[in-house]
């Protein structure tokens, strides 16, 4: 694998094909998640070598309540595992876990497990894993709003800055790519804020087999694109360009928007 030209700094990752992988497999839709946790640390490990900064990981959706209980409860069970099995590995690697979604709902023992984890690896800083967990990007966008009139801020001074400072990636910057694995090219309601300006990448293959080669693949992908963020491609003033041509306006929420 040659050296990456650019490397995005923030990568966020919809994991998705669990279900689908086990029932190729004639198993239980749990053992796809299972060996989907497996996988975290590969793609974790893959992102300290490769240089990423940041990873977002789609974990457990607003929605996910939807599915059976036993698969929801095998699901919260298979998380406090994971972080009991992984601590290790997370230390020796110098990575910072943080969750991001709402908390209720989710079992005590659960956030308990989560509030150690996050206490322990707090002064990590080789690379910052974010794990969406009972996350959903509307009521990540509706709490913020929550905050800001909760806090009494005028409404003429609410600015895209003011909500970017409500989310709950604060002072983090925006992802520059977001993965999608198992073929799939839904949003499914991750980082609607704050991939305003992502390049996606729809990887084919199912999560728990999405390791270290899938993820050179996707961050070599981005490697070759030109991002332009609303502006013309190479600054000519007749150069095309994809994108909307009123998309400047919203050109200031962005925290990470350079190529690093």
């Amino acid at each position: 694998m040659p050296p990456l030209t650019v490397t995005p700094v923030h990568v966020g990752i919809v994991m998705d094909g669990n279900g689908r992988w086990a029932a190729r497999r004639g198993l239980p839709r749990l053992e796809g998640h299972r060996a989907g946790a497996r996988c975290v640390r590969e793609v974790a490990e893959a992102a300290v070598e490769f240089g990423v900064k940041v990873l977002t990981l789609y974990a457990f959706s607003t929605e996910n309540w939807a599915r059976p209980e036993a698969e929801v409860s095998g699901l919260m069970t298979l998380l406090e595992e994971s972080i009991e099995r992984e601590q290790d590995a997370i230390m020796e690697n110098q990575i910072r876990v943080r969750s991001i979604g709402r908390r209720d709902a989710v079992p005590s023992t659960l956030q308990v497990a989560i509030d150690q984890l996050e206490e322990a690896t707090r002064g990590n800083d080789r690379l910052t894993v974010n794990f969406a967990f009972n996350y959903g990007g509307r009521s990540e966008i509706v709490d913020a709003v929550r905050e800001i009139v909760a806090e009494g801020v005028p409404a003429s001074r609410i600015s895209e800055e003011t909500i970017a400072r409500h989310l709950y990636t604060r002072n983090l910057p925006d992802p520059d790519l977001v993965i999608r694995t198992a073929g799939e090219m839904r949003l499914s309601n991750f980082l609607l804020w704050q991939a305003a300006y992502a390049e996606y990448y729809a990887a084919q293959v199912f999560w728990p087999d999405f390791g270290r080669e899938e993820f050179y693949a996707a961050l070599a992908n981005y490697s070759r694109r030109e991002r332009k963020f609303g502006s013309l491609s190479g600054g000519g003033d007749y150069a095309g360009s994809d994108d909307c041509a009123g998309s400047e306006d919203s050109s200031s929420s962005r925290n990470g928007k350079a190529k690093q």
